[in-house]
């Protein structure tokens, strides 16, 4: 059974139908956008295991697809098998080993990616500061402790884990979070409109609010504002039902325990150790059109921990690189001439894409002078 395991992942077939259900992935996912959208799509068909009722054309076909992981961790251990038994190291195939650890390094390097990178932004008006920026698509249920004025001590809950549980408890809270209604994509608003719903909200900002349901965004332009409503439970009782939305701006405030809680529904923040301020912000268009010449921010760096307190000017091309991210100037509000939108990128395998792509081409120059030379000294001995 061994012997068959082995002579399966170091199969040529292998991987000739591995590279064939790759195409068919790329393909598949690519058209898929069309439908599902630029995020969703690479989500479910790139970075998954298996892909259940893929879509391709205008319909879901009941099939399963491997997805973007399961295809590349097979290359992957075909590579390794077939190198481990077949290649025997020679300084003449040195060319070839070189390439052969250059492609590893390229799949491992792009699941680091996929697994440890983060892209998310900051938005800052002239005069703000900020020490977090926020998730493009990711959304989290935050219960802030705001007992201690020195300090908020705040738990984070993802969205999926909203929407898919029906009781939610956390060992630093006193009380449970239990799920009544939940809406993927809603808009809020206080009068009743078609197809809305009453929030049915007792507590907090709810009463008199209506919900008005709306199908999920596949744009890349838009993103979803999914919402709540939370009951509040405690071993002594109800504190009743509470409307979350990541289209309210205002924490709700609460007490409980002789201890005080804000409740929000928000973008998923990303914390740093140091706070950027936006000093100043210029947009530049070619004279007489729309089109931009430049964007540029200038930023002002403090970390209390350090002392550290400086200037700096980002602009279009021209990114921050601190603190292991990198912040690149994004856009602008067009309704608003003084506010920025910087793109934070933290993604510790940067480099690693580099490096392999230029382990494959020193590889493969090696491996050409090798015969190259081999040739020359056969021609002139001949």
């Amino acid at each position: 059974m061994l012997d068959r395991l082995v002579k399966l992942l170091t199969s040529l077939r292998l991987t000739v139908v591995l590279l064939c259900l790759g195409l068919l992935l790329v393909f598949t996912g690519t058209l898929a956008q069309v439908h599902e959208g630029l995020y969703q799509a690479q989500t479910r068909y790139f970075k998954s295991w298996f892909i259940w009722q893929p879509t391709i054309g205008d319909s879901k076909w009941p099939i399963v697809l491997p997805g973007g992981y399961l295809l590349g961790t097979l290359l992957l251990a075909n590579l390794l098998a077939a190198h481990a038994t077949r290649f025997k190291f020679t300084w003449k195939k040195l060319g070839i080993f070189l390439t052969h650890i250059g492609v590893v390094s390229l799949l491992v390097g792009q699941l680091l990616t996929d697994v440890l990178s983060s892209e998310s932004a900051m938005r800052l008006s002239e005069g703000e500061a900020k020490n977090f920026s926020q998730d493009f698509r990711n959304n989290e249920l935050v219960v802030i402790d705001t007992t201690d004025p020195q300090r908020d001590e705040v738990v984070s809950i993802p969205e999926r884990m909203v929407a898919n549980q029906k009781e939610i408890r956390a060992e630093s809270l006193p009380f449970a979070l239990r799920l009544l209604h939940y809406w993927p994509n809603a808009a809020l608003s206080r009068q009743p409109a078609d197809n809305s719903v009453p929030a049915r909200a007792t507590m907090g900002v709810g009463p008199g609010l209506h919900i008005v349901p709306l199908p999920p965004t596949t744009s890349t332009d838009e993103r979803n504002l999914p919402a709540a409503v939370l009951e509040l439970v405690t071993p002594q009782g109800s504190l009743g039902s509470w409307l979350v939305s990541c289209e309210l701006g205002a924490k709700q405030e609460f007490t409980c325990g002789n201890r005080t809680y804000q409740l929000a529904l928000r973008f998923k923040r990303y914390y740093k150790p140091f706070s950027l301020e936006l000093l100043r912000f210029t947009h530049e268009k070619y004279r007489g059109t729309d089109i931009p010449k430049n964007f540029a921010s200038r930023v002002r760096i403090e970390r209390p921990e350090t002392g550290e307190n400086r200037e700096v000017l980002i602009y279009m091309n021209n990114p921050l690189r601190y603190n292991g991210e990198t912040y690149y100037q994004a856009g602008f509000d067009e309704k608003d001439s003084r506010v920025t939108i910087l793109q934070v990128v933290r993604n510790p395998g940067w480099l690693t894409p580099y490096f392999a792509c230029g382990l494959v081409a020193l590889g493969l120059v090696i491996q050409f002078l090798i015969h190259l030379v081999g040739f020359a000294m056969k021609w002139r001995t001949a």
